[in-house]
């Protein structure tokens, strides 16, 4: 049964996901792009709160979860391995004082294992981590097309890491992290005659970077029961700055467009970045902390808080530069939680359901027309047992909306729906003979 659910789960995606961007975001406009990965459906559907884990459940967030008890009903010294795999659809309405439109993408969002061994444990996995997307355009003072701005692309991230439980309740871990992936985009400039009829030949410039760069991720998970039925949890993360590397190229074509304003390359050239001293450049990646806690009756429910706190002022890239756009030190806030009427009713499928809410804020940093960007969120979502070892289909719904329409801004509403399978199986069986 698991394996047939993994095999529809990989190919909905796989037909969803071809031939389109990870985002309709516009203002992945900006840096690299908007964040992709914000955790599992799990963390997503409870407001994006990370700082609980369990020996059933991967948390990607932090490696300290890689490693703990494991899971309890197993006591013939085997190891429960867990998988997990996940993806979005997104649907967008995108709004300004000026009109409206509306937007759709379907991603791959992760795929990771987490093995335990005795005190320690060890996770892998690989996540898209931010993606561009978009196609916008501007129009003079004619009210005739200007320029058309487009992008794709995003930063990959692979990561292995190790947990290490120091005493029960108590684990410390590291995700060593490998980034790469690139970001293409296109500014085409629109040329008119005196009688405002489009020129033939158009002009148009290209740019493309190729990232790559190492980070380390350090996490920290404590737990313990205040009384026999109350437990409390409280973690921490933190990801110090780090550079990318940036190979750079930048050429200028000339086009010609067709009715249906389809883009004909007539001739290219390209630009001397080296002699610029632009070919290699180095981006730099924020510091990134966060840490939170809760309460709860373990098996039954939780409810938590977390605050997360970006560096993103200092983020730069020497290549891009606009005088409209600025970056601003990030912070986001979450309230979530889980309730699970009975664990380990047999009469009652519904009773061992898993039922997540969660809200979220967030200013993302990023800074336009000296108005901060800001997202707000609420998510909703729950786990339905499938297989065995409490395996189970994660599904989880998020509406909210990003950004504002002053100063002739884009707001966008969205509703993501996420889907996720986080498998268990038993390795390292002890067995036993008569």
């Amino acid at each position: 049964m698991i394996k047939k659910l993994v095999l529809i789960f990989i190919a909905v995606i796989a037909i969803k996901s071809y031939g389109q961007e990870g985002t309709a975001s516009p203002y992945s406009f900006y840096g690299i792009g908007s964040l992709k990965f914000k955790g599992t459906v799990e963390n997503r559907s409870m407001g994006g709160l990370s700082i609980y884990s369990d020996s059933i459940h991967v948390n990607l967030r932090n490696p300290a979860s890689y490693a703990g008890n494991n899971f309890k009903g197993l006591n013939d010294g085997s190891s429960l391995v867990k998988y997990t795999v996940g993806g979005t659809y997104s649907n967008i309405n995108l709004k300004s004082d000026s009109g409206s439109d509306k937007a759709s993408s379907t991603t791959f969002d992760y795929l990771a294992m987490n093995i335990p061994m005795g005190k320690f444990g060890v996770g892998f996995g690989l996540m898209p981590y931010t993606s561009v997307g978009y196609k916008l355009e501007s129009l003079n003072d004619s009210g005739n097309l200007s320029h058309r701005f487009t992008g794709k692309g995003g930063l990959n991230k692979v990561f292995m890491g190790l947990g290490y439980q120091i005493v029960d309740g108590l684990s410390i871990g590291v995700d060593f992290q490998y980034n790469f992936g690139n970001i293409q985009n296109s500014t085409v400039a629109f040329n008119y005659d005196d009688d405002g009829i489009p020129t033939q030949y158009q002009s148009r410039e290209n740019n493309r970077s190729d990232l790559s760069g190492l980070n380390v991720n350090l996490g920290v998970n404590y737990k313990t029961m205040l009384t026999e039925k109350l437990e409390f949890v409280s973690a921490l993360t933190y990801t110090p700055q780090s550079d990318l590397a940036s190979e750079n190229e930048r050429s200028y074509s000339t086009i010609t467009l067709s009715s249906t304003g389809q883009e004909f390359v007539v001739d290219t050239i390209d630009e001397d970045l080296e002699a610029e001293g632009l070919q290699q450049t180095d981006l730099i990646m924020p510091s990134k902390l966060s840490f939170g806690a809760g309460i709860g009756q373990p098996l039954k429910w939780f409810v938590g808080v977390e605050t997360e706190f970006l560096s993103s002022s200092k983020f730069s890239n020497e290549l891009y530069r606009t005088g409209t756009s600025a970056y601003e030190d990030s912070k986001k806030y979450t309230i979530g939680g889980f309730f699970i009427p009975q664990y380990n009713s047999f009469n009652n499928y519904f009773k061992r359901v898993t039922y997540r809410a969660g809200m979220h804020f967030e200013n993302t940093g990023l800074q336009f027309e000296d108005e901060s960007i800001n997202e707000f969120g609420i998510s909703f979502g729950v786990g339905l047992p499938v297989g065995t070892f409490f395996s189970n289909a994660n599904l989880g719904l998020e509406l909210g909306k990003r950004g504002t329409t002053n100063s002739n801004l884009i707001q966008e509403n969205f509703i993501n729906f996420q889907l996720s399978l986080s498998l268990n199986d038993r390795w390292f069986q002890k067995r036993k003979y008569d």
